[in-house]
C-alpha cells in the first residue's frame, strides 16, 4: 500500500511531462529555435556597377546557373520558390547547405535557373553552383564549403550500354545450344 502511494506522485510528474505543452510554450520555443537559425553573417556589398555574383554547377546531367546578391533570404529556382519547386525535403535541406556552412542563411538573395537531370541531380548542381558564387563573394568560406565537399564536383555519371549486351553491365540471356 504504501509503494503504491510513493509511486502515485510520480506517475503525475510522468503524466505531466509526456503532456503538450500550452501553445504560448510551444510558440515561445519555436521562436527561439528559429532565432538561433536565423542569426546569419551579413552579405558584403557588391563592386559598384555589378548587380549579381554568379556560379555555375553540374552534376549528373544536370546543369545549375546561380545568381546571388545581399539581401533578405529570397530562394527562387526556375521562377518559383525553393521550397514549390523542391518537394522532397531531403533536396530542400541539401540546397539550404552552403548558406549554412557560411553561415549566411538570410543574407542573400537566389535565383537559380536549372536543367537537365532529375531532381537529386538537379539539386547537387544547385549546391555547387551556390557554393561557387559565394566563394566569389565571400573567399573566406571557401575552406568550409571544400570541408563538405560542396566545391567539387562529382564526377560519376551513368555508364553507357555497350553493344552485345542489353545495358552497361547486363547481358542478354546465356544460351547454351
Amino acid at each position: 500500500m504504501a509503494e503504491e502511494q510513493v509511486n502515485a506522485p510520480q506517475e503525475e510528474s510522468d503524466a505531466q511531462a509526456a503532456a503538450p505543452a500550452s501553445p504560448e510554450a510551444v510558440a515561445a520555443e519555436a521562436a527561439a529555435a528559429e532565432e538561433t537559425q536565423v542569426a546569419s553573417q551579413p552579405a558584403p556589398q557588391l563592386a559598384p556597377g555589378k548587380q549579381f555574383i554568379w556560379g555555375t554547377g553540374r552534376r549528373k546531367t544536370a546543369v545549375a546557373r546561380v545568381r546571388i546578391r545581399p539581401g533578405t533570404g529570397k530562394f527562387i529556382v526556375n521562377k518559383r520558390e525553393a521550397t514549390a519547386y523542391f518537394t522532397h525535403e531531403r533536396d530542400r535541406q541539401v540546397i539550404l547547405g552552403p548558406l549554412e556552412a557560411a553561415k549566411m542563411l538570410k543574407s542573400w538573395d537566389i535565383y537559380v535557373n536549372v536543367d537537365g537531370g532529375g531532381y537529386v541531380g538537379q539539386a547537387g548542381a544547385v549546391v555547387m553552383g551556390l557554393a561557387r558564387a559565394l566563394t566569389k563573394a565571400v573567399p573566406e568560406v571557401e575552406g568550409a564549403l571544400r570541408d563538405q565537399g560542396m566545391m567539387t564536383r562529382d564526377a560519376r555519371m551513368k555508364e553507357r550500354k555497350k553493344y552485345g549486351q542489353r545495358g552497361a553491365r547486363r547481358r542478354f540471356q546465356f544460351s547454351k545450344r
